[in-house]
């Protein structure tokens, strides 16, 4: 950081290289929040396109509420990549999953973008480590991890690689947060990140009992949003659990069905159920409720689950 950052909560101007389905997510996000945004990208006659992609994400934007002085009018297309970032106050890369590309574009961001201003990049596989390896000054570039489509999910993933500082993943989770999203900042680089690692694990399963005749894709769909899926949005899988085990929370859920992790269930391996584990996960779920009961925590489940199955039924209705 240096006298040329600025402050998370005065940023203006921001940049998105790369106007493609998470590069024109991230351009409709920022423009509802009330940014200055200028883009760029080496295809062809990219701004038809991305206005068009603006243009279908507003009607959603706007009923999500749209931050004070939030314009489709603040939207600047730049002919090169360095007229782009000159005047950035932060920038936010969303080039295709190909290493050699990312190491090549953010070392050309990172050479153009005016002194410490922090580069988030979208990338959804690779560690900020092995893309910054090119880029004269490494310590403020980070991954700003978003979920299509970015206008509407709100999570981010923010994680920094061996060369990235410190203050530049305290900034940019401080930017986002600030800038409308929710932030899980990560304490180490993991591959795929944390999300991603969750949903690739369904994926696979489904694939194995599609590929083995074990289950339909339609009944695969069914189980999730019939089932688990109710209940992820407020309490996620950890604290479903926490539930599950009754009043004797995660301690009991896992003292009791711990041995079922052995069991063929799926195809991935399962961890060791170590006292460490154990006990790392009772108390992160301790923290998680944050003092809440378990009885508390069943009727706040049980409101989200009713809440979620009537807005669906209400979208299914409205489909037919």
């Amino acid at each position: 950081m240096n006298e040329h950052t600025p402050s998370p909560g005065s940023v203006r101007r921001v940049t998105c290289i790369g106007a493609g389905v998470i590069g024109g997510g991230w351009v409709a996000h920022f423009l509802a929040r009330g940014y200055r945004v200028t883009a760029w990208d080496p295809a062809p006659e990219f701004e038809a396109k991305l206005r068009r992609l603006v243009d279908a994400a507003w009607p959603a934007l706007t009923e999500l509420g749209l931050a004070e002085g939030a314009s489709r009018d603040n939207l600047v297309i730049a002919a090169t990549l360095a007229d782009a970032v000159a005047d950035a106050e932060f920038v936010q890369e969303s080039a295709p999953e190909d290493l050699a590309l990312k190491r090549d574009l953010l070392a050309r961001i990172d050479a153009a973008t005016p002194p410490g201003v922090v580069i988030s990049s979208s990338t959804s596989g690779y560690g900020m480590t092995e893309m910054q390896v090119d880029c004269p000054t490494p310590q403020r570039l980070v991954v700003g991890h978003p979920f299509n489509p970015p206008y509407l999910i709100p999570l981010v993933e923010v994680v920094g690689g061996e060369r990235t500082e410190p203050w530049a993943v305290r900034w940019a989770s401080e930017f986002f947060e600030v800038a409308g999203k929710s932030v899980i900042t990560m304490d180490r680089e993991v591959p795929g990140f944390i999300a991603n690692r969750l949903q690739e694990a369904i994926w696979r399963e489904a694939l194995h009992m599609v590929a083995n005749g074990e289950a339909t894709v339609e009944q695969i769909d069914a189980s999730i949003t019939e089932g688990p899926g109710l209940r992820w949005p407020l309490l996620g899988p950890c604290l479903t659990f926490h539930l599950a085990g009754g009043e004797g929370g995660m301690a009991h859920m896992l003292d009791h069905f711990g041995p079922s992790l052995k069991s063929p269930w799926t195809r991935l391996e399962a961890p060791e159920l170590t006292t460490e584990l154990r006990d790392a996960m009772v108390q992160g779920c301790e923290r998680a409720a944050d003092g809440r009961s378990i009885a508390e925590l069943v009727a706040d489940r049980d409101r989200a689950v009713i809440a979620v199955m009537r807005a669906v039924d209400e979208v299914r209705k409205g489909a037919k």
